[in-house]
This record gives structure tokens, C-alpha cells and sequence, in this order.
């Protein structure tokens, strides 16, 4: 997908959850952080050559960093997502810069997205398509979030979650094979 195709199919998601476009571009700090994210990883993705990377990544950083300050939402550029990402509240989103997260997937504040374990089991989640993750989570370590999951509020993930597993819990477990429908 292009840039703007990615921006266009992030600001129809909130769209579809009843914001007005005029409020969706001017008064909502996950759409702000998104804007950022996409055209920082754009030219993340596209500019290599030095000096020119430097000259346009710097002020992407800066741009990164007040957004992260005004809205507590840090996403970067490395990251990868997905189109129709959305952002329910803002506040206290941390993703990591190695985060891979799906297609369609929604995600609440306070979460966390992070490196963790030792030795080969130290790394990154990897987040399926359409899935949701609830307030305050946790997903750290070399763990996958299968498609159409659903992680429940507060919880702590640290193993595996199956494609329409809901898990919840510290540590989380499967709790139901539901799936994510409804809550995307």
C-alpha cells in the first residue's frame, strides 16, 4: 500500500467508530501519533543514502518525540504496521522499535509492546491481523498473536496466543476461542 492509502484506511477506522473528521484530525492524539508514524516509516523505508537519511530522519525523530511527549503514544519509524491500525485512548503506548503488528488491529492505552527472555527466546512479539488488545497489556518476548486474537485488559502475554484465542490474566492464558469479532 502507498502512504497515502495507509493514512487514508487508518483515518476511515476512526471514522467507523463515529468521530468526525474535522475532530479525528485535530483532536485525536492516536490519529496524531499515526499520521507521525507513517510518514517517519515511509521515509525510514525508502531513503538509504547518506547523507540525505540523516537529513530527513533527523527532524522525523524530533517530530517522533514531541508527539510522544504531547500525546504519551511512542511509535517508531522502524516499527511496522499494518493498514486500519487503531489507537481506542491515548496514553502511555509503548511499542518497540522491532514491533510487528497485523492488519485492522486495535489497540487501548497503557500498552505495552517490548523485548524480552534470554538467549534465543529474547525478542519482540509479532501481532497477527485483526487483533485487539485490551488496556494496559503486555506482550513482551519472542511470542506470536495469532490472527483474530483478543487480549484481555491488564494482562500479561509472555507465551504464544493461538489464531481467535482470548487470553487474559498475569501470566495470560486461553481463556476461549472466540476470537477478536465484535471488538474490532
Amino acid at each position: 500500500m502507498t502512504l497515502f492509502s495507509l493514512i487514508r484506511s487508518d483515518y476511515r477506522k476512526y471514522k467507523k467508530y463515529g468521530a468526525h473528521g474535522i475532530v479525528i484530525i485535530l483532536l485525536t492524539q492516536g490519529f496524531w501519533a499515526q499520521f507521525q508514524y507513517r510518514i517517519a516509516h515511509f521515509f525510514f523505508r525508502n531513503v538509504k543514502i547518506q547523507p540525505f537519511r540523516i537529513l530527513v530522519m533527523l527532524p522525523m525523530y524530533f517530530w517522533q518525540k514531541s508527539i510522544e511527549i504531547i500525546t504519551g503514544i511512542s511509535i517508531p519509524a522502524s516499527a511496522q504496521i499494518g493498514h486500519s491500525f487503531y489507537i481506542a485512548h491515548f496514553g502511555g503506548i509503548i511499542l518497540n522499535s522491532n514491533t510487528k503488528i497485523g492488519n485492522n488491529c486495535n489497540i487501548s492505552q497503557g500498552v505495552t509492546i517490548g523485548v524480552s527472555g534470554l538467549g534465543d527466546k529474547r525478542g519482540v512479539p509479532v501481532i497477527g491481523n485483526n487483533v485487539y488488545i485490551g488496556a494496559n497489556a503486555v506482550l513482551a518476548g519472542k511470542i506470536s498473536v495469532g490472527d483474530n486474537a483478543l487480549v484481555g485488559a491488564c494482562s500479561l502475554v509472555s507465551s504464544d496466543v493461538p489464531e481467535n484465542g482470548v487470553v487474559m490474566g498475569v501470566p495470560a492464558t486461553l481463556v476461549s476461542s472466540k476470537s477478536s469479532k465484535g471488538y474490532i
